[in-house]
């Protein structure tokens, strides 16, 4: 088999011949390099706006690629070992979006965990399929969702025998994982597709001793956020598919939803990832555990916390544990984890990526600096020192909470509603997302029904400072929710 050149990076390369040829530019965008908007040349640098283009001949169309955008998937394709893979513009919620939307219609069902992103659940709202979902378990110490179980999966392949699809997370976004080999071969054996949520999960297929890839376990798609942990720059993301999918369907699937006015400076940002994690990937994400590692280590030893990892597997719920995530339990330090988030980035301006009520997570990836590990390391022992409390009776944990599903995602989000003061809605059923965003995990879905410990949830985020999205009312003081149900 000939191989591609994987030092090839065709889109950047055509970019670059295109900005030496000085064309007058009588299309879009309006800007016309930059001239038209000096305010965005100061601020993002004249090669930046002048490769801020419009799909012409030599650039080719992300719609319907027929040249330097089609080798460009091509190279792509071949370096996450997929039968295709698309260039997204539209983040990995574009993707995974047609991920759903390729395999569903109006009535069909998708087994999938309950801790799906909001974006599947988004997809649901538009194409009509109906969630049945595989509730997860718990972990009691560290009050996060776990993996699916094979057996729970099974279970829910016997009774629901005419699903389209199973979704899983791999990895979770506190490193969990599935046995997604197992899980992709029930159902297969079934006559269902394999459907994977890699959000998280880029670096799967370019590092060693790293939990298993979808393409790798033969998952038949899957969504990856090249933004989060490959380097391509935020809302560029790719969409993998294997042998059983058609390649022309699944492009018409995302034409129906993704611009046709692709972005070639997040175009060329994926093609420039490739080439570099295809070329150096493996050392890059070696270093990359080496720093978790390390600061998982230097995190224990301060005393309170709990930096979690590999001691975690069960070979079930828990079948692998994705090292290169930092997620850090701080409830014995008397805090709740979006505390810790908040006290790091007022007091010692350290970003973190997410904090809920146990737990928060560095996002660790191949532009992170040992210093930079080192400095967190001291943050956050300065934070148990000045902040910390004896006593945490009175937190509460990220308890997953058993959905009631009473309607269809799209006919509850579609429906007649009224909107209710929030303690007055229990028991109604919900017509709207309510979610801690990040990580994006909807506490309620449009279907779902409404109960007293799920408003008691929503108000002890609220004061513990999580940012809720979803409802109509930004404040979340009312609910939408269906009439007379």
């Amino acid at each position: 088999m000939n191989h591609l050149d994987q030092s090839r990076a065709p889109i950047y390369e055509a970019l670059e011949n295109f900005r030496k040829m000085r064309v007058v530019p009588f299309d879009v965008p309006g800007h016309k390099r930059g001239r038209g908007n000096p305010e965005l040349v100061a601020l993002l640098g004249e090669k930046c706006v002048g490769m801020d283009v419009n799909s012409m001949k030599p650039l080719d169309n992300l719609c319907h690629p027929i040249s330097v955008i089609r080798e460009a998937e091509e190279l792509t394709a071949e370096a996450f070992g997929a039968a295709h893979a698309f260039l997204m513009v539209g983040g990995t919620t574009s993707a995974v979006q047609a991920m759903i939307l390729s395999v569903a219609k109006r009535g069909d069902k998708i087994i999938l965990p309950r801790n799906v992103h909001r974006s599947v659940m988004g997809a649901m709202v538009l194409c009509g399929a109906v969630p049945v979902y595989v509730n997860p378990e718990c972990d009691s110490r560290l009050g996060i969702p776990l993996g699916m179980k094979v057996s729970e999966v099974e279970k829910a392949i016997k009774a629901n025998p005419d699903a389209k699809a199973i979704l899983v997370n791999n990895p979770t976004y506190y490193g969990i994982c599935s046995d997604l080999r197992s899980i992709v071969k029930l159902a297969h054996q079934h006559g269902m597709l394999c459907l994977a949520d890699e959000a998280h999960g880029t670096h799967l297929y370019f590092g060693e001793n790293l939990p298993i890839s979808a393409m790798a376990a033969g998952a038949d798609m899957a969504a990856v956020s090249m933004h989060k942990s490959g380097g391509s720059l935020t809302q560029s993301s790719v969409l993998l598919t294997g042998p059983a999918m058609n390649e022309g369907y699944v492009r018409q699937i995302i034409n129906l939803t993704q611009t046709t006015s692709g972005s070639y400076l997040l175009l060329s940002s994926l093609d420039i990832s490739r080439r570099n994690l295809a070329l150096r990937g493996k050392e890059a994400f070696a270093g990359v555990v080496e720093m978790a590692e390390y600061a998982r280590r230097e995190i224990n030893n301060i005393g309170g916390y709990y930096a979690y990892s590999r001691e975690l597997i069960n070979g079930d719920s828990i079948y692998d544990f994705d090292v290169t995530k930092l997620a850090v339990n701080t409830l014995d330090i008397g805090l709740a984890g979006i505390e810790v988030y908040d006290l790091l980035r007022d007091e010692y301006d350290i970003q973190i990526e997410f904090g809920d009520l146990g737990n928060l997570l560095a996002y660790l990836s191949i532009g992170d600096r040992q210093r930079d590990i080192e400095r967190l390391v001291g943050a956050l022992s300065e934070v148990r020192r000045r902040f910390g409390k004896k006593d945490k009776a009175n937190l509460m944990k990220q308890e997953y909470i058993d959905p009631k599903v009473a309607v269809s995602p799209q006919d509850a989000f579609y429906a007649d509603k009224e909107s209710l003061p929030l303690r007055e809605t229990e028991g109604r059923v919900c017509s709207e997302f309510v979610m801690c965003y990040p990580p994006g995990i909807p506490i309620l879905a449009p279907g779902e029904r409404i109960t007293g410990p799920i408003l008691d949830y929503i108000e002890y985020a609220k004061e513990k400072g999580c940012s809720m999205t979803g409802p109509e009312d930004p404040d979340i003081l009312r609910l939408n929710v269906l009439k007379g149900v």
